[in-house]
């Protein structure tokens, strides 16, 4: 059985940092792309960050490209996202999310991701 938990959320103010993680059991970790999605009330859940394995050309949301770094520690089956400089218009529930390598689909559709950790709140007040 599958099990993506993420950590590291809060509340900060505009300009801080803050550093979620997510461990992940239950599958093989090298074999899955791994994503970090958020949602805001009343808003569509959208992709932010995804990484392949290899730990190459990781992709990023416009919004947060230059303050947002996504990581992965294959040996930890663990998943990083370091969040800098951030806005209130960041403040969202994030979750990580996993898909097989051998998937289809654009990296930030969150319906080619066939897993879904419980998800952790990120408050940034102004």
């Amino acid at each position: 059985q599958v099990h993506l938990v993420e950590s590291g959320g809060g509340s900060v103010q505009s300009g801080g940092s803050l550093r979620l993680s997510c461990t992940a059991s239950g599958l093989t970790f090298v074999d899955y792309v791994m994503g970090w999605f958020r949602q805001a009330p009343g808003k569509e859940r959208e992709g932010v960050s995804c990484i392949t394995w290899t730990d190459r050309n990781p992709y990023y949301l416009d919004s947060v490209k230059g303050r947002f770094t996504i990581s992965r520690d294959n040996a930890k089956n663990t998943l990083y996202l370091q969040m800098n400089s951030l806005k209130p218009e960041d403040t969202a529930m994030y979750y990580c999310a996993a898909r097989p390598i051998y998937s289809s689909g654009s990296y930030f559709s969150p319906v080619s991701y066939n897993y879904w950790g419980q998800g952790t709140q990120v408050t940034v007040s102004s």
